[in-house]
């Protein structure tokens, strides 16, 4: 439907068909749902459905050794935060119980540990994993190694013998210091659910007002593009910023996640992400003009890309270069930099600045792209 008598842009009509799309959003559960149940839910199954610390590993152990070393050394292993102890009376009980996966792997220690311990000798000290999973097979070797260093250190002290390696090494999380999985995984797992919502609050809002029958009284009046368009943008950045604050008053207030940034620049972050976000559903929206169609698109372009492509599981330098080359044209990509530096490092502006230059520049294209698909129906 074209018109040739269209009238100028007014922020008066701006505010009456964003009242519209308010009303429409209370009088619509489902919106209020997507935007603060949804986010709290996922963000409880994600804080505590998804663990990658190292504590709590189920270990076996078999002591051949009745001797006073050998029943020292198997309770510092009991008693380190990283396993779970279990004490098997032989190997092949510690083999059958790893097969079965009761434990994740399990450590012998031979007949002649105390002898060859008091002789001056290196003791054998065997460690099996199961290479299943090859980065808990890493950590379980890695921490039984060294629980045996701080043994062996131990024991030498309480016998006056004081061998101090040639290089001392101390380690320090600068980021991080509790090495704790949540602390990075709450913030990503923001970044996903922030995806979902904001390719799902505006997906199905153009393809609404169609199947509705309303867009026909929208095309009739004298409305401009850009005026439709910032009335379905404006609603629902709102609506997503109470979603983002519900996020935030989880993650930190409830799950106890550090935040070292400025919330002034996470508002700034967040707005420029949303804007990709919100534009890329109003696309779909746009183009599908049906509101399943529009569900599963925004679903399949906003939160596989999202898990995969934007450095939240895999390292995004380690994917091929089709998929890094993807993942350039993803707000997620630079949300989850921007996001796990405000949360871990606080603001480093030398990296926002990257991230929220790539987020306007997508934003604009995401919106940009919506505007000129309008013109076809508005003129």
């Amino acid at each position: 439907m074209k018109s040739s008598n269209r009238s100028r842009f007014a922020w008066r009509r701006v505010f009456a068909l964003c009242r519209k799309e308010a009303l429409q959003i209370v009088r619509d559960p489902s919106s209020i749902l997507i935007a603060f149940v949804l986010p709290a839910v996922l963000l409880f199954i994600f804080g505590y459905g998804v663990n990658l610390d190292s504590s709590n590993t189920r270990l076996g152990v078999v002591v051949e050794d009745n001797g006073p070393a050998a029943r020292d050394f198997a309770a510092a292993l009991i008693a380190a935060d990283a396993f779970t102890i279990r004490e098997m009376g032989s190997i092949k009980a510690a083999e059958e119980a790893m097969l079965d996966g009761k434990i994740r792997g399990y450590v012998a220690i031979a007949n002649d540990f105390g002898s060859r311990l008091t002789r001056g000798e290196a003791p054998p000290v065997f460690v099996a994993t199961d290479a299943a999973e090859p980065n808990s097979a890493s950590l379980v070797a890695g921490n039984v190694q060294g629980v045996w260093r701080l043994w062996q250190q131990q024991w030498h002290a309480d016998r006056g013998v004081h061998a101090a390696p040639p290089i001392s090494i101390e380690v320090r999380s600068w980021y991080n210091p509790s090495a704790e999985s949540r602390n990075f995984l709450i913030p990503g797992s923001i970044v996903i659910i922030m995806t979902i919502l904001g390719a799902l609050l505006t997906a199905l809002v153009v393809a609404r007002e169609w199947e509705r029958g309303t867009m026909e009284a929208l095309l009739a009046a004298q409305i401009t593009r850009a005026e439709l368009l910032l009335s379905k943008l404006i609603p629902y950045y709102v609506l997503g910023i109470l979603a983002m604050v519900t996020c935030m008053a989880v993650a930190v207030l409830i799950m106890g996640v550090p935040f070292r940034g400025s919330l002034l620049v996470l508002l700034l972050v967040s707005t420029l992400f949303l804007g990709g976000t919100l534009g890329l559903g109003l696309l779909i929206s746009t183009v599908t003009r049906n509101q399943f169609n529009a569900a599963q698109s925004a679903l399949n372009l906003g939160y596989m890309p999202a898990v995969m492509l934007s450095g939240f599981v895999y390292e995004i330098a380690s994917m091929p270069k089709f998929a890094q080359a993807f993942s350039y044209a993803l707000p997620a990509r630079y949300f989850m930099s921007s996001l796990q530096s405000l949360f871990q490092a606080g603001v480093i502006w030398s990296t926002l600045w990257v991230d929220m230059l790539f987020m306007s520049l997508l934003a604009l294209i995401f919106i940009g792209l919506t505007l000129l698909k309008t013109k076809e129906m508005l003129e």
